[in-house]
């Protein structure tokens, strides 16, 4: 009991945990992330429905429904960093791998930072893109590539941790501790 208790309190604050990651954080992750990729694969339907409304026509039903789905699943993902941001600061992130050298370490530091700022940003710039315009909607689609590049970045350290490494990265992803 006492040693539970010690750890819970060396969790707080964002301190490392080297255990792995808990249900919250899993379930978080993979819904932003699935999200995300939603609103990769569909964000042309909210520029065309912009696009339609400047021209004054009317869009198609589809970018109508998918552009209304961007702004709210914008939202909605903006929401649940905010919340997988206090579940962080609460339970703590794990430790880098052990068996990971330092400037592996230093990288994930460095992307796992990137992607928070990015996913903050995008669907704030995406708000005021939509109730401001210009200049904020060229930035918010500037954030586009740099998305598809980290989530490239991502994937293939997972991987490599996963199955060159063989260090359970990837596992601990979605397996939660106990």
């Amino acid at each position: 009991m006492r040693r539970k208790k010690a750890r819970q309190e060396g969790n707080r604050m964002g301190q490392k945990s080297a255990s792995g990651y808990n249900i919250a954080q899993i379930v978080l992750h993979w819904i932003i992330a699935a999200l995300v990729v939603f609103q990769l694969v569909f964000a042309g339907s909210m520029t065309a429905t912009v696009d339609a409304a400047e021209e004054g026509s009317t869009p198609s039903p589809a970018d109508q429904a998918l552009g209304a789905s961007h702004y709210w699943i914008g939202i909605a993902i903006l929401a649940l960093v905010l919340a997988r941001l206090g579940v962080r600061l609460r339970s703590g992130a794990r430790a880098p791998a052990g068996s990971a050298p330092n400037i592996m370490q230093i990288a994930a530091r460095i992307s796992h930072f990137a992607f928070y700022v990015v996913l903050v940003a995008t669907p704030i710039l995406g708000l005021l893109a939509f109730y401001f315009g210009d200049p904020y909607g060229p930035i918010h689609m500037l954030n586009r590539p740099i998305f598809i590049v980290l989530i490239a970045v991502h994937a293939a350290a997972a991987l490599f941790h996963q199955f060159w490494l063989k260090d359970g990265t990837l596992t601990k992803m979605v397996r939660p501790v106990q």
